[in-house]
């Protein structure tokens, strides 16, 4: 397939993942959203404790010293300020205004100059330089239109474009808590392979690692029943239940994601 077909696949797979309004319009909370304060402790313990796998690694061999970084989809900062030594001036392009105030206090601490962008990739890409070295960790999952994306971020980067994401779709582990709570399944696709086929097809001498995240996911059980109601659409005060859930299908510890990196020149 072309690029366009690859990329309306990516379009038409991502779009199944949406809930249905019946059970939205039910839920107490916003099930996509993120927290900043959970964002933030992760970005402080990628500094505290710095990863030298792939994603890391190919950044920081690429970056030239005070050299200048973009980081769509920034968050607090998880995917460039560990590289703070090496930049001198980061570029941080995010959505959501707290996660981007929680990037510029970090970098203000440790010395990094900070332009953050609040808005949506490509949208505000005319809003950026032309940098040296451009991440975009863990967001292509949020992204409809994927090749207009990768387009801008290749167009605003000189040297080499580094992407990470999981290997399947970040919900995908939830999917038999829809089957017991809704009656419904969650899609199997998109995954990681569709981003690098896409990528190749627009042209992009695409390399890929492929490793254990580093992380577990959750910390304890309760942790993850509080997300699960949310992110599953149940009220906060059935997470007793959810937890119970969890361990009667068999489903906690959750194993370890596959994260995966991609990156061209």
């Amino acid at each position: 397939m072309d690029a366009e077909e690859l990329a309306a696949r990516w379009r038409e797979r991502l779009e199944s993942w949406a809930i249905p309004d019946e059970i939205t319009a039910r839920a107490p909370a916003d099930p996509w959203s993120h927290s900043p304060e959970r964002f933030g402790t992760r970005t402080d313990r990628a500094l505290a404790e710095p990863d030298d796998g792939p994603t890391m690694s190919r950044l920081s061999e690429a970056l030239p010293d005070k050299g200048t970084l973009l980081d769509v989809g920034s968050g607090p900062g998880a995917a460039s300020l560990p590289l703070h030594e090496r930049i001198g001036h980061l570029y941080a392009v995010d959505t959501s205004a707290s996660m981007l105030e929680g990037l510029t206090a970090r970098a203000e601490k440790l010395g990094v100059p900070v332009t953050a962008v609040e808005g949506r990739w490509p949208d505000v890409s005319g809003r950026v330089p032309v940098v040296d070295v451009t991440v975009a960790a863990h967001v292509v999952y949020n992204v409809v239109d994927l090749a207009g994306f990768l387009r801008a971020l290749d167009e605003r980067t000189q040297g080499r474009v580094v992407l990470e994401l999981t290997h399947r779709h970040p919900m995908s582990w939830m999917t038999p808590l829809w089957q017991h709570f809704h009656g419904m399944d969650r899609p199997v696709r998109p995954i990681a392979e569709d981003c690098v086929a896409l990528a190749a097809a627009l042209g992009y001498a695409v390399q890929v690692e492929e490793r254990e995240a580093p992380l577990e996911r959750f910390t304890s059980l309760e942790d993850l029943a509080v997300s699960a109601c949310r992110r599953v659409c149940l009220d906060p005060s059935r997470a007793e239940e959810v937890a119970s859930t969890v361990l009667e299908l068999g489903m906690w510890p959750l194993p370890r994601d596959r994260w995966v990196t991609i990156w061209w020149e």
